[in-house]
């Protein structure tokens, strides 16, 4: 017999004080989050739950569908032109002839109405080189040699590439495509395809490593974004940074801002450097100003630093290695583990700066505290959300959540009409608007919470309006991590830092390839057989943005 759930007490409009509101939201979460466990649990034994089926639309939609249909009987209907001929541009690999079984007499012969069939053929192509062998005069031997595109390899480059696209980008696991290989005749072993899948691939990681550094050197702005990426047993990250232009993955132990800005170094000679832009960086970061103070005067070069450094440029103290940066905050004395933190994003940031990336660069996130650096920018997505997911207790808070979401979703729209045309006028009135909503007092105390915390956000959600350019939302990172969110939960975790590695750049590269409208199984091909008939993705990228 199932025991009742006891109902919350009705507590009259005079006894609802704020604390009293607070705890009743909570009550109400912690019931829902009880409702959901006891779901999860009946599904682990096994047991029945009741299922959640949604009402059927089918009347609605027959009777929105017959109401469009009546309206629109008036109207002319639009001629749709001829239709696109599917088959014009194929390879045709064979033509047959087909006449009637029988042919009446005096019929006259007006030519062949052609019908193709699409078709494919899976089928190894094994290839026999006989490589002629003489005995000089002097006992040696000559012999042939082949092809160069085989370097030796007993397995041609068709058939490495089938392995490269099916494993990252049609997701198959390496056990399956063993199998599909040898089902299709080849003689492979389970380790000569582990070694196709992450071993001598160079010319690719090379090429990856590259996509950042042009991706930055040409872009305004960059999405980002990070999830879970398992490996060797232990829990790690995965960190996309990309825009319209490319895609670049990097898994990682760590998601902290350190993090964040070592991997928008990668790709160059990354270092450690204190100028101007780490210092204003650690003094918004508030770093003591006594120890700011003293490292600005070792700065001006009363004291440097004794561990052997690149050759500095005026006023810059530069450092080429973490272990080489620990010892120096060593020497200074720096043992707070904050002190020490802020310092090393600083010093990661001059270096950033150092190296050409603009302090203007915006970067667009979902909020998370590591993205915050350089010139931040929000995601409305996101901080929708936050009011979203309020429990409303009463029909008075769920209007003033429906009031606050229809103001937020208003002002979206007209943030999106001044992208297309901006204006003064309207940059001011959304801003005012936006503070007036806001600053909003209702008998809603979390949603009152919300609407503060979104309003301690105003310089990052109204970024568009001083640079319209910017995208209003997060969108283009979470497309581009969601693939390999798929391949994480298809595969599971990376054993070693060859397979972690070749992840990180097969996504990358097979991304930024259909950014770019580029086959990946051509790309593959071409990389592989070393025609180069495709561009460099660097050159594409940098290509592309001038175009644009």
């Amino acid at each position: 017999m199932d025991t009742l759930k006891p109902q919350l007490p009705k507590i009259s409009h005079e006894d609802r004080t704020p604390i009293v509101d607070i705890l009743l939201e909570l009550l109400a979460w912690q019931q829902i989050q009880i409702d959901r466990l006891e779901h999860e649990i009946l599904k682990l034994k096994g047991e029945t739950t009741k299922p959640k089926i949604k009402p059927s639309k089918m009347d609605e939609d027959s009777v929105k569908a017959d109401a469009e249909a009546s309206d629109d009987s008036d109207k002319p209907k639009k001629n749709k032109g001829p239709k696109r001929s599917k088959t014009k541009y194929l390879k045709i690999d064979a033509t047959f002839n087909i006449h009637p079984d029988t042919i009446p007499e005096g019929s006259t012969f007006k030519g062949y109405r052609d019908v193709v069939i699409q078709n494919i053929k899976f089928e190894t192509f094994n290839t026999c080189y006989r490589l002629a062998q003489y005995e000089t005069v002097d006992g040696s031997y000559v012999s042939g040699q082949l092809p160069d595109e085989f370097n030796g390899c007993h397995f041609g480059s068709d058939l490495i590439s089938f392995i490269l696209y099916q494993y990252h980008h049609q997701h198959v696991t390496q056990p399956l495509l063993l199998k599909q290989l040898l089902d299709l005749g080849v003689d492979i072993s389970s380790g000569r395809l582990s070694q196709f899948i992450t071993d001598d691939l160079d010319r690719f990681h090379d090429e990856k490593d590259e996509l950042l550094q042009a991706g930055l050197s040409v872009s305004a702005y960059v999405h980002t974004d990070d999830t879970g990426a398992r490996h060797d047993g232990k829990s790690g990250y995965c960190t996309h940074i990309g825009n319209e232009l490319f895609a670049w993955f990097s898994s990682t132990e760590s998601k902290s801002r350190i993090n964040f800005l070592s991997c928008l170094g990668q790709g160059t000679d990354h270092f450690y450097v204190l100028n101007a832009g780490a210092f204003a960086y650690m003094e918004e970061q508030k770093l003591p100003s006594i120890l700011l103070i003293r490292l600005e005067r070792e700065f001006e070069g009363e004291v440097v630093c004794s561990l052997p450094l690149a050759e500095p440029a005026d006023k810059t103290v530069r450092i080429e290695t973490a272990l080489d940066w620990d010892k120096w905050l060593d020497q200074q004395g720096i043992k707070t583990r904050r002190h020490r933190r802020t310092l090393t994003e600083g010093a990661l940031m001059g270096g950033l700066l150092a190296q050409g990336i603009p302090a203007t660069l915006s970067i667009i996130s979902d909020d998370a505290g590591q993205f915050n650096v350089f010139d931040h920018a929000l995601c409305w997505i996101h901080a929708e959300r936050i009011i979203n997911r309020l429990i409303p207790l009463n029909a008075e808070h769920v209007k003033a959540v429906d009031n606050t979401r229809e103001q937020l979703w208003q002002i979206y729209r007209d943030l999106k009409t001044y992208k297309l045309e901006p204006t003064t006028g309207q940059a001011e009135d959304i801003k005012s608007r936006f503070k007036t909503m806001c600053s909003t007092k209702t008998a809603y105390v979390t949603l009152n919470l919300a609407l503060q915390r979104m309003g301690n956000n105003q310089h990052e959600l109204l970024r568009v309006l001083d640079k319209p350019y910017l995208p209003l939302h997060n969108n283009l990172s979470e497309r581009d991590i969601r693939d390999y969110v798929k391949k994480r939960k298809i595969s599971g975790s990376t054993r070693s830092e060859a397979g972690r590695r070749c992840r990180d750049t097969f996504a990358s590269l097979k991304k930024t390839c259909l950014k770019h409208k580029i086959s990946f199984w051509h790309y593959l091909k071409d990389r592989l057989m070393g025609t180069n008939n495709i561009q460099p993705l660097p050159d594409l990228i940098r290509a592309a943005a001038t175009c644009g």
